[in-house]
């Protein structure tokens, strides 16, 4: 099954950008995943293809207006399209691991690049979309966000990676952040490799990574310890 992407976007050539190259490109190529980036200006309705509007009560900047987001959504998702329907927006639930190997593990996804001030609600409600944010700071739009989510989707289809075992011990897959690498040579700049890592005891190695990572995630990230915690009663 080929996971199928449709971005709408203002700016459709910012795709694939950073998506074309590496991993994702050669699968993009291969036809394990596909991406069609669609111009939300297509579906306006006047001679100016105008696809925002004045924020209803006043305020700075223009809303993105839900006639012409609806059209855009209609055409990229028709029924039975089972493919869930993404907006990226600050405001949305922060993007985890998890939900990654959700949408790696279904269909495609169908995402919305928001601009300006905002989407019209009335459009995030009738079509149900799922807001979604990659972290709390504010972008110009949503594309950058968009190739974000799709880089950490499209390196988790089967084939993608080389060593799907490689993606089993990254940050957040268990939990925690990831624990350091190291490789030759055996000294740079008097700092050695770890003694453990070059035992040849793999129970050791496991123990001390196990280690390291927590060590990591109490002191860079501890609200991850804690969701853990209450995860588990």
């Amino acid at each position: 099954m080929t996971f199928k992407a449709s971005v709408l976007t203002l700016y459709p050539e910012m795709f694939p950008g950073a998506l074309g190259l590496s991993l994702a490109g050669r699968a993009l190529e291969a036809g394990t995943w596909s991406l069609d980036a669609i111009q939300i200006r297509d579906f306006a309705t006047d001679r100016h293809r105008t696809v925002d509007d004045t924020p209803a009560g006043g305020g700075a900047g223009m809303v993105m207006r839900a006639d012409v987001l609806a059209r855009a959504i209609d055409h990229a998702s028709p029924p039975g399209d089972a493919r869930p329907r993404l907006l990226m927006s600050p405001r949305g639930r922060p993007l985890t691991q998890a939900r990654v190997r959700d949408l790696a593990a279904g269909p495609g996804a169908v995402i919305l690049c928001g601009r300006f001030e905002g989407v019209d609600q009335r459009v995030i409600d009738a079509r149900e979309l799922e807001e979604v944010s990659i972290g709390d700071f504010i972008l110009s739009g949503g594309e950058p966000a968009a190739l974000v989510l799709l880089d950490a989707v499209v390196r988790l289809l089967p084939g993608v990676m080389g060593n799907a075992v490689s993606g089993e011990e990254e940050s957040f897959e268990n939990g925690l952040l990831e624990h350091p690498h190291y490789t030759r040579p055996q000294e740079f700049e008097g700092r050695e490799i770890p003694e453990v890592l070059t035992s040849g005891n793999h129970k050791k190695i496991a123990a001390w990574r196990r280690e390291q990572s927590e060590a990591l995630t109490k002191e860079r990230r501890p609200d991850l310890l804690e969701n853990e915690r209450t995860e588990n009663g």
